[in-house]
């Protein structure tokens, strides 16, 4: 196999892997299209309310939600550096959030500044809201304390981190006749998207509290109304979303919202979290590590054309005796799947970059971008460091397989005389060239090796552009304002399709039948029309992968040329 099969082999494979990934979003199975529902629990509470060796089949029972279309008690907005939430006094749960540092839009000179990211949102078509609450042990009597449905008061509606000031709290209140008292305090600090949350139970009731905190993301599916061209072309499109969790013991795990009813979540974990995550972007609760917490996912009226998607942690049994109290701390990420940091936030939640079954390639690559990112200040000159490390990882390797193609190359009249001679008589064909090959020292498989390195780097980075938030409306140069978009004027599909036509010049068809040579001849039209709708720092690679390998395999011929003209003259 030479160096031109070889390509042609993986170029193939690129094609099938894209086109299968475009033919999973238009035909896989769908959840039902999403709306807002009630929801209630089947959970059986157990006799107690406690959670041991806490499963969701034995966890307290948690009331029905209400609708996203009932009037809210009253919305509190919440402003720091990075975020801006809003949260609803009814249950004290966050029904939007905004990250201020990432535009829905790229930024340009002519158009006004572009609303921020909206993660969490409380509209009816993008439902998706974090709650949280108390449960009430049952059976065991004793005052009854607030869920995600009861309403809080706030002394303010409004709550701002000042300049200077490094962390804000924010406590809504809530109490009943019988003395209980509940604070939710909500705790934000500055550049931080992790929002502490306490609930502090205060019992001023004559007989003991006994419950469980609990915490929950509920969502609908986002709506799948792109054509083929727009799954094909549209970055998230490809991305997953849905519901995953981490667990000491079996790491990361996720759940497709298609699957919520066939596979559902019912497990004890300790030392975990779970999140619903969708391209660029993720919500997570992250309980302290030493409790014990019963995951659980259910769909609401899952029967419906308006499913609503759940996922819920309840957390480890709470008593609080007369005149005592008790302090539930738990944690909320939103934001941005930013790497590098999240790690540090909870084990394993940097894997919410999902990068699939290519993760053990695009996460080495990610970090050794980042560090290019970081001496060059640009992702795209990140990119063009990186072809170049690379390039000179595999100098000699290359070298080899430029050499060999440029004497097959040299070979091309013995070969045809060949053909001539044996006909069709492939097997004796075969023997002769191979006899040609060893005398002049030639390896015809000498161009397989370089592309079985180049080629899974290309699908690893493919997925770190398409994951990678901080790649997410990146500026290259000139024209280029988004290296995870097309290029929007095809300069670069443009530019590789003249490098391929190129290479194709000095690359050898020693040995190619006449089908694979018109295949050959194809190739760049199939190529353009691919990477023009590739993310521009994707087809910039491959640019400056073929221009620097175009180079490299000129410089190798003339060499060659050179040395035998020097024998011939000797």
């Amino acid at each position: 196999m030479n160096q031109t099969r070889t390509f042609l082999i993986f170029a193939l494979l690129a094609v099938a892997y894209l086109l299968w990934m475009a033919w999973e979003k238009d035909y896989a199975p769908q959840p039902a299209p999403a709306a807002v529902a009630g929801a209630t629990s089947t959970a059986a509470p157990a006799a107690d309310g406690s959670v041991p060796g806490a499963t969701a089949s034995n966890a307290p029972v948690v009331p029905a939600t209400g609708s996203a279309t009932e009037a809210p008690a009253q919305l509190i907005t919440i402003s720091t550096d990075v975020l801006r939430l809003t949260v609803d006094t009814r249950g004290g749960s966050v029904v939007r959030s905004e990250l201020l540092g990432y535009p829905s839009e790229p930024r340009t000179k002519n158009t006004p500044e572009p609303a921020p990211v909206r993660l969490l949102d409380d509209a009816h078509e993008h439902f998706f809201v974090a709650q949280n609450g108390l449960t009430t042990a049952q059976g065991v009597g004793g005052p009854v304390a607030p869920t995600h449905l009861s309403v809080f008061q706030s002394a303010q509606s409004s709550y701002a981190l000042s300049a200077g000031q490094d962390e804000l709290k924010v406590d809504l209140t809530w109490q009943d006749a019988s003395g209980l008292k509940v604070t939710k305090s909500y705790v934000l600090k500055r550049g931080s998207y992790t929002v502490t949350l306490d609930q502090k139970i205060d019992n001023g009731a004559s007989v003991a509290w006994q419950g469980n905190a609990y915490e929950q993301l509920q969502r609908v599916a986002p709506p799948n109304n792109r054509t083929w061209y727009q799954n094909y072309t549209d970055p998230a499109a490809h991305s997953f979303n849905g519901a995953a969790w981490y667990s000491p013991q079996d790491k990361y795990e996720t759940l497709p919202f298609a699957d919520f009813q066939k596979k559902p979540l019912n497990r004890a974990i300790t030392g975990g979290w779970a999140e619903m995550l969708q391209h660029y972007f993720f919500v997570a609760w992250i309980p302290p590590a030493q409790e014990p917490n019963a995951y659980s996912t259910s769909v609401v009226n899952p029967d419906t054309a308006q499913p609503l998607y759940l996922l819920r942690a309840v957390g480890p049994a709470l008593s609080v005796a007369p005149g005592q109290s008790v302090t539930s701390s738990t944690r909320l990420y939103i934001g941005p799947k930013l790497q590098g940091t999240l790690d540090q936030i909870a084990p394993g939640l940097e894997l919410s970059t999902n990068y699939g079954w290519l993760t053990v390639i695009a996460q080495p690559l990610h970090w050794l971008l980042s560090k290019l990112h970081a001496i060059s200040g640009n992702w795209g000159v990140a990119i063009i460091l990186l072809v170049l490390l690379l390039k000179a990882a595999l100098w000699k390797l290359t070298a080899a397989q430029f050499r060999s193609g440029a004497k097959m190359r040299k070979l091309q009249p013995r070969v045809a005389s060949l053909k001539e001679r044996y006909g069709d008589d492939k097997m004796k064909m075969q023997q002769a060239m191979m006899e040609l090959y060893k005398k002049e020292k030639v390896n015809p498989m000498a161009g397989c090796l370089p592309i079985l390195v180049t080629f899974p780097v290309f699908l690893g980075l493919y997925r770190v552009l398409m994951e990678s938030v901080e790649l997410r409306q990146a500026p290259f140069f000139g024209w280029i304002h988004d290296l995870s978009a097309p290029d929007p004027f095809f300069v670069l599909p443009a530019i590789y399709v003249a490098v391929m036509m190129a290479t194709q010049w000095l690359t050898p068809t020693t040995g190619m039948d006449p089908a694979q040579a018109k295949m050959m001849k194809v190739m760049p039209i199939l190529f353009a029309v691919m990477f023009a709708f590739f993310p521009s720092g994707l087809v910039l690679y491959w640019v400056i992968n073929g221009a620097t390998s175009l180079a490299q395999q000129w410089f190798i011929t003339r060499q060659v040329d050179r040395a035998e003209h020097k024998a011939k003259t000797a």
